[in-house]
């Protein structure tokens, strides 16, 4: 695209989000299901394309994970469906009254749920993620700007005309939807601080780092995925086994995926030798520390093992001698993604639960279960490890701001200030009920 015309698309797009953010629920949540519907009947050229992209990908040498999260088959059709119905199914996000105070007579306070606005989501593979982001920022009302990788421009291509076929056959028309198509777009965009409220960027260590280095948009997401699962000297041994053989294998080029195995040494006898055997079934490459390989077959460690976001079937071992050893671990090597204990002892599970700095922090669970559509937010536009607005699976939640509306009867400061300032109520009132700007549409 050229400059200005780029330039011209975004800013037409912040025009359509503002009447995307004032329509109903109702055409929202059609729209949701309109897509489905064309998903469906547009699939077998979305697959061919798909197809294509695979091939290339392969021919060219890409790495098997990043092949396996570009497949968009029937399995993910159907995933993507049913999240763009949980999606529909979810509350309406705009408009809802996070709080209400009465703070005089006649002058009421609301702070009220709007859209961010005008979201960019820079993304590598993950066709699917496409199609997620798509839906959570239709329900919530922002603009979408779509920038996917080139090993997936095909697949991606399709995906965006059969929404926006779909979008343009409703009263909210299509313009709130923009999919670019250059390297130099992005560049272009990332500078564009006054049109864009937010970015999100979906991919490998290196490329979240650039786009992380080069805006001062405010970002969301997270630059790596080194999650952690401890076994405690408490833990049952059996489940232990089947958490960490889950978590692992089930899908290792996921960013919950777990790719260091903390053991308390009190169990690592027992355990180690297990958990090996099982993981052989899956094929997977094991580095432990010298204290595992005193017990299994397995790499010795490296410097720098303990900081590798491996993304397929390789793992770390590492035996420790307390929780509290354990707990020192994850806050020096990981990255506050997800993180999981497994133990029968409450007191370490709350422990671990209080002290674990990382956005999901689980107990006698697998770290996959980390994922929006797991958590019942319908879909997820990513994963947060920040602290400031979202953190964890981010959904509808994650892609609202707010207002603080007040209400007045002609009310001015003068009367609250000086030796006989009249008093503020400040009655914190039932959040049920419509808000200010209910029924503005």
């Amino acid at each position: 695209m050229e400059k200005e015309t780029l330039q011209q698309k975004i800013r037409a797009l912040r025009q359509s989000a503002k009447h995307l953010s004032a329509s109903t629920a109702e055409e929202r949540n059609s729209l949701l299901i309109a897509i489905e519907t064309g998903l469906r009947e547009a699939f077998p050229r979305i697959k061919a394309a798909n197809d294509e992209d695979v091939r290339i990908s392969e021919e060219a040498g890409q790495k098997p994970a990043l092949v396996k999260r570009l497949i968009f088959n029937e399995d993910k059709l159907e995933a993507t469906a049913l999240g763009l119905r949980q999606v529909a199914a979810l509350p309406d996000p705009i408009g809802k009254v996070r709080q209400r105070r009465l703070l005089d007579d006649g002058l009421l306070l609301e702070q009220v749920s709007f859209p961010i606005g005008v979201i960019g989501m820079i993304f590598e593979a993950r066709p699917d993620a496409l199609v997620q982001i798509v839906s959570l920022c239709l329900k919530s009302g922002n603009g979408i700007i779509l920038k996917g990788g080139r090993e997936a421009f095909r697949t991606n291509t399709a995906l965006v005309q059969c929404i926006k076929k779909q979008c343009a056959a409703s009263p909210l028309g299509d313009e709130w939807l923009l999919l670019l198509e250059s390297h130099g777009d992005v560049d272009q965009m990332l500078g564009m601080e006054e049109d864009i409220d937010l970015l999100i960027p979906r991919g490998s260590n290196q490329f979240v780092r650039y786009v992380m280095e080069h805006t001062s948009i405010p970002v969301l997401g997270h630059a790596d995925g080194i999650c952690h699962v401890y076994v405690d000297k408490d833990a049952d041994l059996i489940k232990a086994v089947e958490i960490a053989y889950d978590a692992k294998t089930q899908y290792p080029a996921a960013c919950n995926a777990v790719e260091t195995l903390l053991v308390h040494a009190d169990v690592a006898a027992l355990f180690i030798p297990r958990m090996a055997e099982r993981f052989k079934q899956a094929k997977v490459v094991m580095h432990g520390d010298a204290r595992t390989a005193a017990l299994i077959d397995c790499i010795p460690y490296q410097e720098g093992d303990w900081r590798m976001e491996y993304l397929a079937l390789e793992i770390n071992i590492r035996v420790v001698d307390s929780l509290m050893v354990a707990i020192d671990h994850i806050e020096t090597y990981g990255s506050h993604h997800t993180d999981a204990i497994v133990s029968e002892n409450q007191d370490a599970i709350k422990r671990f639960y209080a002290l674990v700095d990382s956005a999901d922090v689980f107990a006698n669970c697998s770290t996959r279960f980390a994922d929006g559509f797991r958590f019942g937010l319908g879909a997820e536009v990513g994963i947060s490890t920040a602290k400031i607005h979202a953190r964890g699976p981010v959904g509808l939640e994650g892609l609202m701001s707010t207002k603080y509306l007040v209400q007045g009867s002609g009310q001015v400061v003068a009367t609250y200030s000086g030796g006989n300032a009249q008093s503020f109520f400040h009655e914190d009132l039932s959040l049920e009920g419509p808000s200010l700007v209910s029924g503005v549409r």
